[in-house]
């Protein structure tokens, strides 16, 4: 290529090929490592940020991917050097991995800064590192390809599939209903998860996998293949070969994520009936671009935009291991391509367009063609009113549809532990048209906003055969669950935000069609309460939450900390190498 660099061009050359003091120890300290000086001199290096780690087992086949990273990188004439990062693992991580989704992202930017580094690879899959990665990677702007760590197979108990997450839902209710014994549950549980890779339903993890690709972040088809296919290893070693080129071209985020390709990203969230959580990490990761994403932009393409992916939860029957046979992401952006940006440059160094083209549907039940949708709109919703002034989320396709246009009574929790300790009580003044509510989940109020937005339903109503209700947060939801869950109220209600004036008793209005979500009191009234109302301290008085606490934006601003935004603040210079 004419704009290729000349070897004193990279940025690793200022770590290694001056004649001084620090270059010398550069240089020495390098080969302590046993490598030779043609193994670096004159090369791109190539930092793999690896979030591997024994707590993280949708990550657990990373440390032979980063082997087969390094393979490629070593075929391609570039230097690699893995860097081990902090693992965010969704089942795991309390009180939220979302909490420490901006950790991961300033650890991936200070790593890519502060080290001799030409380009990287980003090793992530489990729910917040994808966002995470490619937040810190956009604002260090250097060559970056992600890896997606690929969804597990599927699970089986009793020769019916199972979808982590989503039957994890299903089961545990039907165990609280009386349905399920303890022995059916633990049979349950040892066949749910039964490979590495992250969650096989269209949760939160192939939600943002398949936006990685889409952004262009990845190789084509990447974000399909399960973990556990000898194609997932090859695609590992083909991201190494591919950065090597992307050093020496200095391919960069900033070269590919732009307002086009982020509404390309919404398109396919929408098709895929995606995961709600989607709509706060493209928030951030666009704020890291500069591309400024308004929630009434999610709500104007799903209007335009049929839901094509059979796949759970919001599909009835398939997981993720049926998508790849049945032609993959590449196939369900081809039948919607005419919807797309599709001169939106990706890391191959080609257009979206030219990377589905003639990808072909092998299941039309699995990926539905237009004419044959699971909905002509409407994967995700953005919802607004008094009880939600700067907006809320629903998926509505997860929802019994009867549910979607509902006035109820309120049942109100103050927080988590008062759900807990009362959801079950046989006492308690709540029927199937209830709307139940719960109030310090938020970004603040939990803290870290986790997923306990699917509330559950209270067990004498089970008992009953109810399995949906309407419900009600500032949290949010895994991208695996299911339900008419009303979620991200914003502004939350540690901070004053109106969910925190509902009392008992109360009505509700939700209208998924009209888009609105109110609450039947007067303003008046809601003066009364909010003049007495009075917020709770912080949770945290040092260390990083306390810096969280701080500085951490509300849901509808992507709940990334408000001095990243490229709008914010100059970029960071790289650093002076003395």
């Amino acid at each position: 290529m004419a704009n290729r660099k000349k070897p004193e061009e990279l940025r690793s050359h200022k770590w290694y090929g001056a004649q001084d003091l620090r270059a010398f120890g550069h240089r020495s300290r390098t080969l302590q490592s046993g490598f030779t000086r043609e193994d670096f001199s004159g090369k791109p290096v190539i930092a793999i940020i690896n979030t591997w780690s024994d707590i993280n087992q949708c990550h657990a086949h990373f440390r032979v991917r980063a082997e087969e990273i390094k393979r490629g990188i070593w075929q391609a004439g570039g230097f690699p050097l893995e860097m081990p990062a902090i693992t965010l693992s969704e089942p795991f991580m309390k009180p939220s991995p979302l909490m420490y989704r901006n950790l991961l992202a300033m650890e991936t930017e200070e790593l890519l800064r502060s080290y001799p580094v030409d380009a990287c690879v980003l090793m992530g899959g489990c729910d917040k590192t994808t966002p995470a990665l490619i937040m810190g990677a956009t604002s260090a702007n250097l060559p970056a390809i992600f890896m997606p760590a690929g969804p597990m197979l599927r699970g089986n108990w009793h020769g019916e599939p199972l979808g982590s997450g989503t039957d994890t839902w299903k089961y545990w209710a039907e165990f609280r209903a009386g349905n399920l014994s303890n022995k059916e549950l633990q049979e349950v549980e040892e066949g749910i998860a039964r490979s590495p890779g992250h969650c096989m339903v269209m949760g939160t993890a192939s939600t943002m996998t398949s936006i990685a690709e889409v952004l262009g972040l990845t190789l084509p088809g990447a974000a399909s293949i399960p973990a556990a296919d000898s194609n997932h290893a090859r695609m590992a070693s083909y991201s190494g070969r591919r950065i090597v080129e992307m050093a020496w071209e200095d391919l960069k985020p900033s070269d590919i994520l732009t307002a086009k390709s982020f509404d390309n990203a919404i398109i396919t969230a929408q098709a895929l009936s995606g995961s709600t959580n989607a709509l706060i990490h493209l928030i951030a990761m666009a704020g890291r671009a500069g591309v400024k994403l308004e929630l009434e932009r999610f709500d104007d393409i799903a209007r335009n935009t049929p839901v094509l992916a059979n796949i759970r939860p919001a599909g009835q029957k398939y997981l993720m291991e049926d998508f790849y046979y049945a032609g993959g992401l590449r196939a369900l952006l081809n039948e919607i391509g005419d919807l797309l940006n599709l001169d939106s440059l990706t890391v191959n160094g080609k257009t979206l367009g030219e990377n589905i083209e003639g990808a072909k549907i092998y299941n039309t039940d699995v990926i539905r063609p237009r004419a044959n949708a699971l909905a002509q709109d409407g994967g995700l919703a953005v919802l607004r009113g008094n009880l939600a002034p700067d907006g809320a989320v629903i998926k509505p396709l997860a929802a019994e549809a009867h549910l979607l246009k509902h006035t109820g009574r309120a049942v109100v929790f103050k927080n988590y532990n008062d759900m807990a300790a009362r959801i079950d009580d046989e006492k308690l003044d709540i029927d199937e048209t209830c709307v139940i509510v719960l109030q310090n989940g938020g970004p603040l109020g939990a803290p870290g906003m986790p997923e306990w937005g699917q509330l559950p339903i209270p067990k004498k109503l089970l008992a009953k055969g109810v399995r949906d209700m309407v419900r009600i947060s500032d949290s949010r939801m895994s991208g695996t669950s299911y339900g008419c869950c009303v979620l991200h109220i914003a502004p939350e209600s540690f901070i004053g935000g109106p969910l925190a004036f509902v009392h008992d008793g109360d009505l509700i209005e939700l209208d998924v069609a009209a888009r609105k979500l109110e609450l039947k009191v007067s303003d008046a009234e809601l003066a009364k309460r909010r003049a007495v109302w009075k917020q709770a301290p912080p949770h945290y008085t040092r260390g990083f939450g306390a810096l969280y606490e701080q500085r951490v934006t509300q849901a509808n601003l992507g709940c990334d900390f408000d001095f990243l935004h490229r709008d914010s603040a100059a970029p960071t210079a790289d650093p002076e190498i003395h």
